[in-house]
């Protein structure tokens, strides 16, 4: 049977247990925490709980996280929908290759490309769409050459140390 949650050097794989410890981790780690709009570290029981509700379906919760790994290196990173509307066929997308010694090998291409996949054949979306800071040019670079459009721009939109800055709407038809 073919893996339709795999393409290219990824595969993708729901939550386990196991994972509590990369996700404290990685939803710990300060230097994210502006992509990810976090203000405040996360404990392992509010992580034990988000893993008990990643067991629930899309359609009650409306949003998915699910594991990148790649044969070589394991578990790498995740990817999420979230904002799931099935009624307009759509939900946002974010992606997170933690490690950067792990960053630009193409596995945050290939996991976008599952995801369109997922999205379109098993969801029935009709498309994708991310938020990126201005400011994030190597995301919005990743976006872009996987078929992203930026289609609008919400000035002043996020609050940094340096000041405010732009985010740009990106979305995908898929």
């Amino acid at each position: 049977m073919k893996n339709h949650l795999a393409y290219g050097k990824v595969s993708l794989r729901p939550l386990e247990p196991a994972d509590i410890d990369l996700m404290y981790q990685w939803e710990n780690n300060l230097e994210i925490w502006n992509v990810s709009n976090t203000k405040t570290p996360f404990s392992r029981y509010i992580l034990a709980e988000y893993l008990k509700e990643s067991a629930k379906d899309i359609y009650e919760t409306k949003q998915l996280r699910l594991m990148i790994e790649t044969q070589e290196a394991g578990p790498v990173g995740a990817v999420d929908l979230f904002d799931f509307d099935p009624y307009h066929m759509r939900a946002g997308i974010g992606i997170l290759i933690h490690n950067p010694d792990n960053r630009n090998h193409g596995y945050a291409g290939d996991a976008l490309q599952v995801m369109f996949g997922y999205a379109r054949d098993f969801l029935g979306l009709k498309q994708l769409y991310a938020n990126i800071a201005a400011s994030n040019v190597v995301s919005i670079h990743l976006f872009q050459k996987s078929g992203f459009v930026v289609t609008g721009t919400k000035l002043n939109w996020l609050k940094t140390a340096k000041g405010w800055e732009d985010e740009f709407l990106l979305q995908k038809m898929l």
